[in-house]
């Protein structure tokens, strides 16, 4: 039987996930529903036989399974709307942007006890999956820690220039959306991490988000995570994450291109997929369909996901003018 799936909030996450839902044998969207007419509009492309909910939980009591691509501040509502009809959720990250709403929601969550996941993108992919395994076998040798490092000449970037929320302080920014992946890598890969020390930079214009960031962290070991973050100047897109070991270090960029260095320039681990996105897409959607069947699976836990929520929500906070 396909898992009945509503899709809430329609942008360009959502509108990407209900695309490649409606390609996944396992899947078959049901219900959409988005605040905007133009986005339910635009996202009937995709799954022309879902109906368009009147409102969210319209959209929630047709499904087995709800995922919330919704901007952060609502996700809490919904989730638990969705959960008190026994339904599954898959949430968008990060998991929030209020700490204390959070623990409630992770709480409330595995109280009802319905199967949940968050959407870091990388927790099902062939990179930190192998990174992982080279990690605990040997490979890498001895670990020295992450470097992290984002930078971009615009924030938002071009292509999420219609969420409008992005650039924004209250939820947006380059911390959360990004930064946030990498951190759940060094996450799986290095263990529970502490905030040393951070700064970030804002605009005088009060309500933007940060424009830069440092950072250091550190795992129960002392071994150190390093951010660098920066907006601005003409340069590409800069994303990436390094786990560095004393035989080996790996570097994924962009999300799932990985390479590996014995100390000379890194060198890609395999050729790239033919459509990067789908294959990352499909790896997650294939782990979730083991979820709902109560199997193992690699996609990012509560407690993950709360974890990286509360060291961006403190890395974001520890600020002079904060």
């Amino acid at each position: 039987m396909v898992i009945k799936t509503a899709v809430i909030g329609l942008g360009i996450m959502g509108q990407r996930m209900l695309e490649h839902m409606e390609q996944h044998p396992e899947f078959e969207v049901v219900g959409i529903w988005d605040p905007e007419a133009g986005a339910c509009q635009a996202a009937q492309r995709y799954a022309p036989g879902a109906v368009v909910a009147t409102d969210a939980i319209s959209a929630i009591e047709i499904a087995d399974l709800v995922y919330l691509a919704c901007p952060p501040a609502p996700r809490k509502a919904y989730a638990l709307a969705a959960a008190a009809q026994d339904k599954a959720v898959f949430l968008e990250k990060p998991l929030g942007i209020n700490v204390e709403e959070s623990l409630d929601l992770v709480h409330q969550l595995e109280t009802y006890g319905v199967p949940c996941a968050v959407n870091f993108t990388q927790a099902a992919g062939a990179a930190l999956t192998d990174i992982s395994a080279a990690a605990k076998d040997g490979t890498l040798g001895v670990l020295q820690g992450v470097d992290i490092i984002v930078t971009y000449p615009h924030w938002p970037r071009a292509w999420q220039q219609a969420a409008d929320w992005l650039r924004l302080r209250k939820e947006g920014g380059m911390t959360r959306e990004v930064i946030s992946h990498f951190l759940f890598v060094s996450l799986r890969i290095l263990g529970p991490l502490e905030l040393v020390w951070a700064q970030p930079d804002y605009p005088a214009q009060s309500d933007l988000c940060e424009t830069h960031v440092a950072a250091r962290l550190a795992n129960q070991a002392g071994l150190p995570v390093t951010i660098l973050g920066s907006v601005g100047g003409a340069q590409p897109d800069r994303q990436e994450v390094t786990i560095k070991g004393s035989k080996t270090s790996r570097r994924i960029t962009d999300f799932y291109r990985d390479a590996v260095s014995s100390g000379q320039n890194f060198e890609p681990i395999a050729a790239e997929p033919h459509n990067p996105r789908a294959t990352s897409l499909k790896a997650q959607l294939d782990d979730l369909v083991l979820l709902l069947a109560g199997k193992p699976n690699r996609l990012a836990t509560l407690e993950e996901a709360l974890h990286v929520q509360i060291l961006i929500e403190t890395i974001l906070k520890n600020h002079p003018t904060n």
